[in-house]
């Protein structure tokens, strides 16, 4: 049997861009029919985390920030045969233990995962629970 290798990322060289325009576009609540052209704009002007397995995208995310004060979770997926792994968790954890994220106050909106933020310390900042948001590490 052999060794799965689990690798998270910020190089943006390293992102599958078809793989994300597909899931974004096809399989998504929040971005159905966004255009290659769009999501190539969102990654080259966000922060973007990649989880790889054996050197395949398995989970993406990625973050809109000043780097100072605020910053924005987006788009954060995990491709089906992925799931229930505790992938999105690995993938949380490496975001919210980056160094340059530490003094931002996170920002995110969904609404299927409630519970999975609630672990980071999101909490629900309207009526419908689908706006989050988490107090900077400092805080």
């Amino acid at each position: 049997m052999s060794k799965t290798s689990v690798e998270i990322s910020t190089d943006k060289s390293l992102l599958d861009v078809d793989c994300i325009h597909k899931y974004l576009s096809e399989r998504s609540y929040w971005a159905k029919g966004r255009t290659k052209a769009e999501v190539e704009a969102s990654v080259e002007n966000s922060m973007c985390f990649g989880l790889y397995i054996n050197g395949e995208l398995a989970a993406f995310t990625r973050i809109v920030t000043d780097l100072t004060c605020f910053a924005y979770l987006m788009d954060l997926f995990v491709l089906e045969q992925y799931r229930g792994k505790g992938y999105s968790k690995r993938l949380l954890e490496f975001v919210f233990s980056y160094p340059t994220l530490q003094t931002v106050s996170f920002l995110l909106r969904t609404s299927d995962a409630t519970e999975l933020y609630k672990q980071f310390g999101f909490k629900a900042i309207d009526q419908k629970n689908d706006f989050m948001r988490r107090a900077p590490t400092s805080e």
